[in-house]
């Protein structure tokens, strides 16, 4: 919808002659948006979520492939059909339900608590300056990454009805998890809040996130 009143504002300004005897009812229909949005609407962001999700289960499907086949190539390494039997036992033994677990996360929490956090560092920091820029990517890794492993975390103990064993989780891989992705988010943070404009972030980041949930996915399952 904000692309969609960016354009009409564009077509507004550049054909006077055309739009001017519906800008009444266009400024209604921007004021009726504006006022469902003060008043507390909410609409889910349903392509973020979506994006999110693919990604997530894409990183976690390489995640699970690569530590099978090393696994698998390690145990047949005497097989005189070696890749057959690996690619089989790939297949025959992929885990679907932490491949839904991650899927899930991305697509009810990531995907959409992202693409608010992101709109509202906008809000909050509207100009690109070197200063703006720097201190989202600041807030982004001491606040969003803190609560994205938090969360993650708890979602993948839920699903496996440990969650006794989650204060002893976040001791063991929390902080090693965060302090090992500022070396990978601080850069990608930082194009994205450069170059990136917000209807895209949370597919921008997501794409980055294959290379993270690999990681992720893979420290979650130790």
């Amino acid at each position: 919808m904000e692309a969609l009143g960016g354009n009409v504002a564009f077509w507004g300004w550049k054909r006077p002659e055309i739009r001017s005897p519906k800008r009444p009812f266009s400024s209604k229909s921007k004021s009726s948006d504006s006022t469902a949005e003060a008043t507390g609407g909410y609409r889910f962001p349903l392509k973020q979520a979506v994006t999110a999700a693919s990604l997530a289960l894409t990183g976690d499907t390489i995640a699970q492939l690569s530590d099978r086949w090393r696994k698998q190539k390690q145990s047949l390494s005497g097989s005189s059909d070696t890749c057959k039997d690996i690619m089989s036992s790939i297949i025959s033994h992929h885990d679907w339900l932490r491949a839904l677990r991650m899927t899930s996360y991305g697509f009810l929490l990531y995907g959409p608590g992202s693409y608010a956090w992101y709109k509202y560092l906008d809000h909050c920091l509207p100009h690109q300056t070197a200063q703006n820029i720097m201190l989202k990517v600041l807030l982004n890794q001491i606040v969003l990454g803190p609560c994205v492993i938090a969360v993650v975390f708890a979602w993948n103990n839920l699903w496996l009805g440990k969650l006794s064993e989650l204060p002893n989780k976040y001791q063991k891989d929390a902080l090693p998890t965060l302090f090992y992705g500022f070396r990978f988010w601080i850069p990608v943070s930082m194009l994205n809040f450069w170059v990136v404009p917000l209807q895209a972030r949370v597919a921008f980041m997501s794409t980055g996130s294959i290379f993270w949930n690999f990681f992720l996915s893979s420290t979650m399952s130790k």
